[in-house]
């Protein structure tokens, strides 16, 4: 098939689970997985999508096993993907931003929560957990019509960063609205002490008109069947990492970066200009040694990573931290 090369959206930043869930659900109505028709949502006003990557709950440390307590709000919205544009696009998404948000707990706690379904989407919700054991994720029993919410409870026993997402079919085309987000199961004892933490995810976005169209775009599934997005994001839209929200470090400080790759299709050949990854946690394996000495780390889609460096060779910005660009590494795109 021949592909036309898209826009790379480039961040600019200036540092630049193996986790096993048993759902016990508080509710037992079975919700088909389709549109709902009801509570139609006023979606005029456009609203900031993109989730800080500075947003990352604290370390466990060394402290023992807790209830980590989780809510996540299936929302419809209006979100600008490309400002320069004034490209919009109506996002699924949870609690407001994409991606969702991260979650953090201990090997050998346990997590609780809703996820609940606005009243005013379109659309049945649900979340499928990639470290869970169950039907779908704990999608099976997680399907929400507008309005509706089902709690659920899970135990963690393997540490590691895993991926999370919307389950309810078409499953892709969830995700490439936005709904998707990372938990991360740290080990006993904790992950080592840096200096900085950020959270951060690509995307493919698939809209009928090509990048550079004014207005609000929208869904193409015959793109995304073909594997053929017009937009590669972070955070969910243009520029978010390079103008928006910029990674900060200065030279010599320690950073680690939980990165995932939500897709649905592309994999992400994560790459920072100028610097080696000192830490390289293979599609977040936790209990395996990471590598080191790594220029390049491929994350595959519906997976994660945990990448380390250290801030060296950087261009300052007058008096402030320096900043370095990190890419997706496959460059045609």
């Amino acid at each position: 098939m021949v592909r036309r090369a898209h826009s790379l959206v480039q961040g600019i930043t200036s540092f630049v689970c193996g986790s096993i869930f048993a759902f016990v659900m508080t509710t037992s109505q079975a919700v088909r997985a389709q549109a709902a028709t009801s509570g139609a949502k006023n979606l005029a006003q456009t609203v900031d999508i993109i989730r800080d990557p500075a947003d990352v709950p604290p370390p466990t440390g060394n402290r023992a096993p807790t209830t980590v307590h989780v809510t996540l709000t299936a929302e419809e919205v209006v979100g600008q993907l490309d400002p320069a544009s004034s490209t919009t696009y109506r996002y699924w998404t949870f609690n407001g931003k994409v991606p969702g948000p991260m979650i953090r707990g201990r090997e050998g706690g346990t997590g609780e929560g809703p996820l609940r379904n606005d009243a005013n989407s379109r659309m049945v919700h649900s979340v499928d957990f990639h470290a869970t054991l169950g039907p779908g994720g704990g999608a099976a029993f997680s399907q929400a019509i507008p309005g509706q919410a089902k709690t659920f409870t899970f135990q963690v026993t393997t540490p590691g960063p895993f991926m999370y997402h919307c389950g309810t079919p078409m499953i892709a085309e969830h995700i490439a609205n936005g709904m998707y987000g990372l938990i991360l199961v740290e080990p006993s004892g904790g992950l080592p002490h840096v200096d900085h933490e950020y959270y951060f995810t690509q995307g493919d976005i698939y809209t009928t008109a090509v990048k550079g169209k004014a207005g609000l775009q929208q869904f193409s599934d015959a793109k995304l069947m073909e594997e053929d997005p017009e937009f590669f994001v972070f955070n969910g839209a243009v520029d978010a990492l390079n103008k928006h929200y910029p990674l900060r470090a200065h030279v010599g400080e320690t950073v680690r970066l939980f990165f995932g790759d939500g897709g649905p299709n592309a994999t992400s050949s994560m790459h920072v200009v100028g610097e080696i990854f000192t830490r390289d946690y293979v599609v977040g394996g936790l209990t395996s040694p990471p590598l080191s000495g790594v220029q390049t780390a491929s994350v595959p889609p519906g997976s994660a990573a945990i990448l380390e460096l250290t801030a060296i060779c950087w261009r300052r910005r007058k008096n402030g931290p320096f900043r370095r660009t990190r890419i997706n590494q496959a460059a045609a795109r």
